[in-house]
């Protein structure tokens, strides 16, 4: 019996806690495998633009016209739908 207490205080932390992240985590490294050229992103430094060349680990990544930088996949945030940079402008 005086083991019960931990054992609750273990699964509610795991449930509260551990579970989402790692849900979270999934939803993150699936949305990066699925990225594809011409897609609208914001990285995590805040800066938005579409997808030109996709590989394993690195994608290009056009910030402006003719300007193209070098961004690691894991670097992606946030999936923006189509449109989007031009509705921003």
């Amino acid at each position: 019996m005086g083991m019960l207490p931990i054992i609750l205080m273990f699964a509610l932390l795991y449930f509260l806690m551990i579970r989402p992240q790692m849900k979270r985590a999934k939803e993150q490294k699936a949305m990066t495998d699925a990225l594809q050229k011409g897609d609208e992103v914001i990285t995590a430094a805040g800066i938005v633009g579409k997808i030109t060349k996709v590989g394993d680990v690195y994608i290009s990544l056009e910030i402006a016209s003719g300007t193209e930088i070098q961004m690691q996949k894991a670097a992606v945030q946030t999936l923006l739908p189509k449109g989007a940079i031009k509705a921003m402008s």
